[in-house]
């Protein structure tokens, strides 16, 4: 089994086929999103495959160290300039082609006029194991 993250993204991935914007939704639209998402996830833990996922705020800062003693380094909460990541999700399939037909399905929930969005997702494989380096 191999484990893969599903990201999407606010912005900053090409546009969705049925492209309106989950605020210009009807609150029966964003229901019928989330319910989509939570029996789509439902049936994956029945399957084992499903590891965990999270809807996140469009809200965010970048962080950085800046040295012993001084206070973390901030860029602010400029929202409209970054890639921001609407949600995620982890599954744990057996393969890679697995892994793309779920990214497929989850792609096609609803939105706006109760169409399928066709989203596109990022498929991202964790990393196994880290890197040897040699000489």
């Amino acid at each position: 089994m191999a484990k893969y993250l599903l990201l999407k993204h606010y912005r900053g991935a090409p546009a969705a086929v049925n492209n309106v914007p989950m605020d210009k939704w009807t609150p029966e639209e964003v229901s019928a999103h989330i319910k989509y998402m939570k029996d789509f996830a439902a049936r994956l833990e029945e399957t084992g495959e499903f590891v965990d996922g999270q809807a996140l705020a469009p809200e965010g800062t970048f962080v950085r160290y800046d040295g012993e003693g001084r206070a973390p380094v901030t860029d602010g909460p400029f929202a409209e300039t970054k890639d921001l990541i609407a949600g995620w999700m982890v599954i744990d399939v057996d393969t890679y082609d697995r892994a793309l037909e779920l990214a497929g399905e989850l792609s096609a929930a609803p939105g706006a006029g109760g169409e399928p969005i066709h989203e596109w997702l990022e498929l991202r494989p964790f990393l196994g194991e880290a890197p040897t380096i040699t000489e």
